[in-house]
């Protein structure tokens, strides 16, 4: 299956999508921070980036915005709870910025991997849920 770097700040959150991309098969590399992703970025061969847009130290939109410049045909997906705004102000940012699929937070475990199979060009998984609940929980961290 696919390598994919996973940049989000909420442990919570990013533990769930590891079990869910791992639990199919990926090969996940995780960074808790835009300035830890980009960091694993440049040290290694990803297939697929799902970052969060509201981190500490470097946001998502600096990541999308070095990772395209980098490698304009990699594949991102931008995830965004919101923040000083509503989700879909960051997501609407990250999809001009060259995100080429967005998810509001929380989000099901099928529509991440909706997402995914479809940018890695795979067909639909049937994911049995390595979590009790199909979607993310709510997030912990500080308000996106």
């Amino acid at each position: 299956m696919a390598r994919i770097l996973l940049i989000e700040d909420d442990e919570s959150v990013r533990t769930v999508l590891y079990l869910t991309l791992v639990h199919v098969g990926h090969d996940v590399i995780e960074a808790r921070n835009g300035r830890e992703g980009l960091d694993l970025f440049r040290r290694s061969r990803v297939d697929l980036v799902i970052t969060d847009i509201v981190m500490p130290e470097k946001e998502g939109f600096e990541v999308l915005m070095k990772i395209r410049k980098r490698n304009p045909a990699l594949k991102i997906i931008a995830i965004s709870g919101g923040g000083l705004h509503n989700a879909a102000h960051y997501l609407h940012t990250a999809k001009l910025l060259g995100a080429a699929k967005v998810l509001a937070k929380p989000f099901s475990n099928e529509a991440l991997m909706a997402a995914v199979n479809e940018l890695l060009e795979l067909p639909a998984s049937n994911i049995e849920h390595p979590t009790p609940k199909s979607s993310l929980p709510k997030s912990t961290a500080s308000p996106e």
